[in-house]
């Protein structure tokens, strides 16, 4: 079987690393940045250098094109995203958007025409740590999220999507309403250490855990940490407090059945040492493989909330922010994944994602799968996050042999 330049892909991935490298070797390149500008317009000159056509949607999702011999034919989507967590690292998302990349390369290097078209995407906001929800681009591709809504998004410092969009030049015209890939596919690093572990080569990505999103607001009184009593104090920090306390437990009772519960971002106002806190903001996920469970934690999340905001006088409110059920991926696309990992001679196992991806938006629309690579420690999200440059060649050799076979 056919194999990539791996040299060249380990290039593109130091290159890439350089779009918002931070002082400990990660990267910190959010959506829409300057620094996601960047990265956005090396992607494109490489495709265009390529002989690739270049795409850019409302959202600001870069589709590119190598052309098959027959034009008309349903193409494949391959692709993944650009942007990072704040001190993220190197490899997330932009491993698939570079691994896809170099796929198409060393179709040119062959000369191999496909008969389908092959189109790479690199998706908007899949992080969602700067715009909220997570993985908006495709949110909005796949109908389930309004393009004026997206626009309507605000960061942290009132900026909105839209706004960022125009400003760095990715407020695209192209239309993809009608657009109904034959197949799409994403590699990614685990973020996790499974397959490290078990010292698997490849992760065979049977489903995802489903997943819900809350953010969570308390208001109280915020007065004078001297002269107001213990007794009577209307404390949003302690109510958050004891709420993350409440939630850590509930999600310690799902262990055994893979359920998580995490508290990743918290607020107190007015945030200062002597002022008893007046609001309290934070954010609460949930995920878990089955469905009826996401539904009981879901009841359970609002019935701690209740109680706490009774025991300490807070008035409380909950907004749902992301709901995304428990899937599986496209069973045919999975044996062809097993097949080809088998005939390259690398070891395998089926593993569920833990993590949400774009293709978990994909998954209902069009037949679509996933591929893992390990991670060192299952380190993600992180500055430290790494790979080792055979899990690299390994993943886009599986990856561009795939593509080879969907698009003949």
């Amino acid at each position: 079987m056919r194999k990539i330049n791996n040299e060249r892909l380990l290039k593109l991935l130091d290159d890439f690393a350089q779009f918002g490298k931070t002082e400990n070797n990660g990267v910190t390149r959010l959506a829409l940045s300057n620094e996601d500008k960047l990265a956005r317009d090396y992607f494109i000159q490489l495709s265009r250098q390529a002989d690739f056509s270049v795409k850019v949607d409302p959202i600001g999702n870069i589709f590119v094109r190598r052309e098959g011999k027959y034009p008309k034919l349903s193409p494949i989507l391959v692709g993944s995203h650009g942007d990072s967590q704040p001190l993220g690292g190197r490899y997330d998302g932009i491993y698939g958007v570079l691994a896809g990349l170099e796929a198409l390369l060393s179709l040119n290097d062959y000369q191999i025409e496909t008969e389908r078209p092959i189109d790479l995407v690199m998706w908007t906001n899949e992080e969602g740590s700067r715009f909220s929800p997570a993985m908006m681009g495709s949110a909005v591709f796949t109908g389930k999220l309004s393009i004026e809504e997206a626009f309507r998004k605000q960061d942290k410092n009132g900026i909105t999507v839209e706004s960022e969009l125009e400003r760095i030049g990715y407020l695209g015209k192209d239309d993809f309403l009608n657009y109904r890939p034959y197949a799409a596919l994403e590699i990614h690093i685990e973020q996790g250490p499974i397959l490290e572990r078990n010292h698997t080569d490849i992760g065979v990505v049977s489903g995802a855990l489903g997943q819900n999103w809350y953010q969570i607001q308390l208001d109280g009184l915020a007065s004078h940490a001297g002269t107001t009593p213990m007794n009577m104090r209307k404390d949003a920090g302690i109510g958050m407090a004891e709420a993350m306390m409440e939630f850590n437990k509930l999600g310690m009772k799902e262990i055994k059945h893979q359920g998580r519960v995490t508290i990743g971002s918290i607020q107190l106002t007015p945030n200062s040492p002597n002022v008893i806190p007046g609001r309290a903001n934070f954010t609460l996920e949930i995920r878990h493989p089955d469905q009826q469970s996401l539904n009981r934690l879901d009841k359970e999340i609002y019935k701690i909330v209740n109680n706490i905001s009774n025991k300490y006088q807070l008035d409380a409110q909950i907004k749902q922010v992301v709901n995304l059920p428990p899937l599986v991926f496209n069973s045919d696309l999975l044996r062809i994944i097993r097949q080809i990992a088998d005939k390259l001679g690398y070891s395998r196992e089926d593993i569920v994602s833990g993590a949400g991806h774009d293709s978990c938006h994909l998954n209902n629309e069009m037949p679509t799968a996933m591929i893992f690579i390990p991670c060192i420690d299952g380190l993600s999200h992180n500055e430290q996050e790494n790979i080792t440059d055979e899990w690299c060649e390994k993943g886009g050799n599986i990856l561009f042999n795939m593509l080879l076979k969907l698009a003949s």
